[in-house]
Order: structure tokens, then C-alpha cells, then sequence
């Protein structure tokens, strides 16, 4: 049996920010229905804004997603427990 090599696609870290942020994003198959996470939001963004989020989320080391999940969850706290 032979070992399988790591391709560096799955959860891999870019190499460098700027090739990162000009790379279009990959497609995204839709999460599992258990999935906390499973509504979507889409947002028409500026490149230049894109890529400033994107820079800051390689910074902190951390994806885009979980980034403006906290932002979203600081600017709109949960008033009501959880019940709408």
C-alpha cells in the first residue's frame, strides 16, 4: 500500500495574500441540512472591497466566512434568545 501525498487543495493556506485575492472564488456546494451555517447571504460587493476583506481575513488567519460571521454577530447581537 502506498502512502497518498497531500494535493494542497483542502484547507491549504495560500501561498502569498495577492495571488489569493485575485483568484476567483471556487464554487460552493450546498452545506449539509444539519449545517448551522445553512442560510446564505449574497452581498454585491466592490472588488477593492472584496480584496481589503479578504487581505484582512489572511492577516488574522482566518477564512472570509468566519470573519464576517463574528462582524455580523458583534453589529446584530442576538436580542431575543434565539426564537425568530
Amino acid at each position: 500500500m502506498t502512502a497518498r501525498r497531500p494535493t494542497g487543495d483542502f484547507a491549504s493556506r495560500p501561498r502569498d495574500a495577492e495571488s489569493w485575492i485575485s483568484a476567483p472564488d471556487r464554487a460552493v456546494s450546498a452545506p449539509p441540512a444539519n449545517d448551522p451555517y445553512s442560510a446564505r447571504l449574497t452581498v454585491d460587493i466592490t472588488p477593492a472591497l472584496r480584496g481589503r476583506i479578504k487581505i484582512a481575513a489572511f492577516q488574522r488567519g482566518e477564512t472570509v466566512a468566519d470573519m464576517l460571521r463574528a462582524l455580523l454577530a458583534r453589529e446584530f447581537p442576538d436580542i431575543d434568545g434565539g426564537n425568530s
